[in-house]
């Protein structure tokens, strides 16, 4: 059995549609959507409304800037259009219109942090299985998924108004659709367990979320691998806890290459 397993697709369709080349299954876990591209700054969906000087200095107070500076400035970008959420709306259904044609069959995924997942469903053709708190059988093996990423603590909770609400969850129910999965071999998550070595970003130099429910799942049930994304520079990509091989699978819209599972 052959599996390849992405994560943090961020819009590369061209390279999504070749992922699932001499596989079994593709496994996709989370970040489908090219929200703002840091790259190029003319991509993304920040960028096909607002072109690439706005991006750039939303990516400049991202760096340096504090936390309200980017705020207000990303408020002032939604200010001159007419109707902020229908644009990004619509945005989000072209990207999504593309990515899902891209996806070989069978598929097996999980949404990130940035992705709209009340939208799958209406995207996910024959041959595509979307999965939150639920396990599927592979090739023999129970795969269990839980998408998105825990709103932190000292977070404010997402405005009723917001523009766009990236999938962020409130610890509680994360943590109940982790409790869903049971007796697995493999655990799929777009956020990685909580352990510095694999949350923390050499790039940006900051620790990103990890999940201790992730980690005690790990610790209780031993499955043969945890994988995840996230983290697009980790300080490690792979880790090793009991007889369980933790593995962040990479930034796929940069190395354009899955990480494979074999058995």
């Amino acid at each position: 059995m052959r599996v390849h397993v992405v994560s943090d697709v961020h819009g590369n369709a061209e390279a999504l549609a070749r992922a699932g080349d001499g596989a079994d299954a593709l496994v996709v876990l989370g970040d489908l959507l090219d929200f703002v591209d840091y790259q190029q700054h003319d991509k993304g969906i920040l960028g096909t409304l607002f072109g690439p000087e706005k991006v750039s200095a939303f990516a400049r107070l991202r760096r340096e800037g504090t936390r309200d500076e980017t705020i207000a400035y990303s408020r002032s970008l939604w200010a001159t259009l007419d109707d902020p959420a229908a644009a990004v709306e619509e945005a989000i259904r072209e990207q999504y219109a593309t990515l899902f044609a891209a996806l070989s069959a069978p598929t097996y995924a999980t949404p990130g942090n940035v992705d709209s997942p009340d939208l799958w469903t209406e995207f996910a053709r024959d041959g595509v299985t979307v999965l939150d708190g639920a396990v599927a059988e592979i090739g023999g093996w129970r795969f269990g998924f839980v998408g998105g990423v825990i709103l932190p603590d000292d977070a404010p909770p997402p405005r009723p108004n917001a523009v766009w609400r990236p999938y962020l969850r409130q610890r509680d129910e994360f943590e109940e659709a982790v409790g869903k999965l049971t007796d697995i071999d493999v655990l799929c998550s777009h956020m990685p367990p909580a352990s510095p070595e694999l949350t923390y970003d050499v790039i940006s130099r900051r620790l990103e979320m990890g999940s201790a429910a992730l980690t005690g799942l790990i610790r209780d049930q031993q499955p043969r691998w945890s994988l995840f994304g996230h983290v697009h520079q980790p300080l490690s990509a792979q880790l090793r806890a009991g007889r369980t091989e933790c593995r962040n699978v990479g930034h796929f819209k940069v190395t354009e290459r899955p990480y494979v599972l074999r058995w």
